[in-house]
């Protein structure tokens, strides 16, 4: 029988607690994403018995019910016809989730957002720098040369200007103009300021203001209140996201009360100098001092042993809580004020310890939905991305991420004893060799924090006795889904893209009595019960697949009909032969990329054909913006038929 959308609807809402507990509501390829203002009020056992609702769970301060695609579209109609709602975005339902967070997340949340985005910038001047140090001294006279010169200034240019860089990407950030964020910028490395790094040299100082007594010059535009030092911020950072975020509360409040045949002259004009004045008078001198002594606070836990040792065990603590990224600061203010980052050690052996003790599970471990995980899983880790590993196998068996943790805090100390550092950030694991100072005490420290976490995890890890029962029927069935892909292809076309997608039996991922459904995207498949989602992997939108993406264009899996695709381009929904409800959806929690990244080739409604190309997405940006870019691949009507199979229990 056909769902009733409205009733649906209304008994979601009765059992939230009417109308007036609800903040925001929006939706995305699956869910419902409500905001609730008293969660004590909402029925969540009621809520999972209602027809239509698959599922629910607590995400980021969201309420997500999950219904599935096709269908929660028209129940969200449903549900804010009876509210009296209007149609909310998911930036919206985002930021009123984020109100909801504790005050600390929400003040360490901006500055991920901040950095993340310029991390390439940072990682490829950081690789050059080492490349270019390491040939200068192993060749002397290539140090030089015109070459080391030019390559020299090239790598050093985003860590010359991170302030702009900073800004540019903290007006993104704060909602606004980037590019009046990027005069800020440049106005506090200006070449009429000091060079911040320079401002304890004496003769330094003479030279660049022609003065004899090494004394910084001073601006006295409000008298003797408040002097205005002639230096620069290169190599700070929180004084210029404070400064960013100042100048766009200033900016959008005068958006809202400047006359709009004004505003192109008048907005930009007292923006950029009502910021300048405050970011030199005010907010500079403040933060900028107390970023020196955060800094030096720092300096002084690493340089510790046992300082050193405890942020070893506490870093994949703050992994799992997403607040790893507020050591990206720290490294970036250490590279401007020494030089050196002596943090990326810690996180380099609190990583490469996750790594040796996921590598150990996927050796161990006899089951082999466990080792399909495991191995690849620990492989990221060595590169430097842990999340597979930490949440897929370690942190699931607990023990492994236990283990981890004592390998990253004896790998830590090493680090701090032989005082280990680095010439960029954002590089771990073994990607790391690359800007490292000492590469034969960065060797030690690997072994060590790997060596100890892998042994622990070997002679002490039992793998949980319902795992390893299912070991024999298991490696009796090896996966179809990752066997070679045969030499035969079928060349199809969209639009203008012309692509080969393997095809044939070996490529089949599910199958039942109502047909086979193809792999979508070469890689790695893996069962949806290890799909990095709670959502997914609870199986309440279907049984299926994911896959560890090789390619980065998603072809459909069966002849059929687009049901649905996403706003935001991430997800598509296909109805294939005898009525097969069809989920493909890249990446986890993509959704709140808001599209960038995603680009679709089809509408609702549209016939495709096997091989034809659907979504092509750009997989280092899902990366960089901190989510998994696993291809979700899910049979959602799968409860109609008794006889799914999938992935590794694929028979041939």
């Amino acid at each position: 029988m056909a769902l009733d959308y409205r009733r649906c609807a209304q008994e979601i809402v009765d059992h939230i607690g009417g109308r007036d507990n609800i903040a925001q509501a929006a939706h995305c390829a699956t869910r419902l994403r409500l905001v609730i203002k008293d969660n004590s009020k909402v029925q969540k056992d009621y809520i999972e018995e209602i027809d239509g609702v698959k599922g629910l769970f607590e995400s980021n301060g969201q309420l997500q019910i999950i219904i599935g695609t096709g269908t929660v579209n028209k129940v969200y109609d449903e549900f804010l016809s009876i509210t009296g709602m209007t149609e909310a975005t998911k930036d919206d339902v985002k930021a009123a989730a984020a109100a909801k967070q504790p005050l600390w997340k929400r003040l360490l949340k901006p500055i991920g957002d901040v950095f993340v985005p310029i991390l390439p910038a940072i990682v490829a001047s950081g690789l050059m720098m080492g490349l270019v140090e390491a040939l200068g001294k192993a060749i002397p006279s290539f140090a030089g040369s015109d070459w080391y010169g030019f390559l020299d200034m090239i790598s050093n240019t985003a860590f010359a200007f991170l302030p702009v860089i900073v800004a540019i990407s903290a007006a993104r950030v704060f909602g606004g103009n980037i590019f009046l964020g990027a005069v800020i910028g440049l106005a506090m490395v200006h070449t009429n300021l000091l060079n911040g790094w320079n401002v304890a040299n004496v003769d330094a100082i003479n030279s660049f203001f022609g003065v004899t007594d090494g004394v910084i010059p001073q601006w006295h535009l409000f008298g003797p209140i408040l002097p205005i030092r002639l230096t620069g911020y290169q190599g700070h950072v929180i004084p210029v996201i404070i400064a960013i975020f100042i100048m766009c509360k200033i900016e959008k409040w005068l958006h809202k009360h400047v006359p709009e045949m004004l505003d192109l002259f008048v907005v930009p004009l007292v923006t950029v100098l009502a910021t300048s004045l405050l970011t030199f008078t005010i907010i500079g001198p403040i933060f900028a001092t107390m970023e020196t002594w955060v800094l030096k606070g720092a300096e002084i836990l690493v340089g510790n042993v046992f300082g050193a040792a405890l942020m070893g065990a506490l870093y994949p603590w703050t992994v799992i809580m997403g607040l790893h990224h507020m050591y990206n600061v720290i490294e970036a203010g250490m590279l401007g004020s020494v030089g050196l980052n002596t943090w990326m050690p810690i996180a380099s052996a609190a990583n490469f310890a996750q790594f040796g003790a996921c590598l150990a599970v996927g050796l161990k471990a006899k089951n082999h939905k466990t080792k399909v995980v495991a191995v690849p899983s620990s492989l990221s880790a060595a590169l430097g991305i842990t999340e597979p590993a930490i949440f897929g196998v370690n942190l699931r068996f607990f023990k492994p991420f236990i283990f981890g943790m004592i390998g990253g805090i004896v790998g830590a100390f090493y680090g701090a004893l032989t005082k280990i550092g680095a010439t960029a950030y954002g590089v771990t694991g073994i990607p790391g060799y690359l800007t490292i100072k000492q590469p034969l005490h960065y060797s030690i420290l690997l072994a060590i924090s790997g060596g100890i976490a892998f042994a622990l995890t070997w002679t002490m890890w039992k793998e949980p006795e319902s795992e390893a029962k299912k070991a024999a029927g298991d490696e009796k069935s090896p996966a179809s889904g990752d066997a070679p892909a045969p030499e035969d292809t079928q060349k199809r076309t969209a639009g203008e893209v012309v692509s080969e997608v393997p095809l044939g039996l070996s490529n089949v991922v599910i199958t039942s009595s109502a047909g086979d459904i193809m792999k979508p995207v070469n890689g790695e498949v893996i069962p949806y019960t290890k799909i990095p989602d709670e959502t997914f992997a609870s199986g309440a939108l279907g049984q299926g697949v994911g896959i560890e993406p090789a390619g980065e264009i998603v072809y459909s899996p069966v002849d059929g009909v687009i049901s649905s695709v996403a706003g935001t381009n991430h997800a598509v929904g296909i109805t294939g032969p005898n009525e097969q409800e069809l989920l493909i959806h890249v990446g986890v929690d993509t959704v709140m990329m808001n599209g960038d990244g995603f680009t679709t080739y089809v509408k609702e409604g549209d016939k495709v054909k096997i091989g034809q190309p659907l979504l092509k997405f750009d997989s280092a940006k899902i990366k960089a913006a901190g989510h998994p870019n696993t291809v979700v691949v899910l049979l959602t009507n799968s409860d109609d038929y008794e006889d799914v199979r999938y992935g590794e229990n694929l028979k041939k």
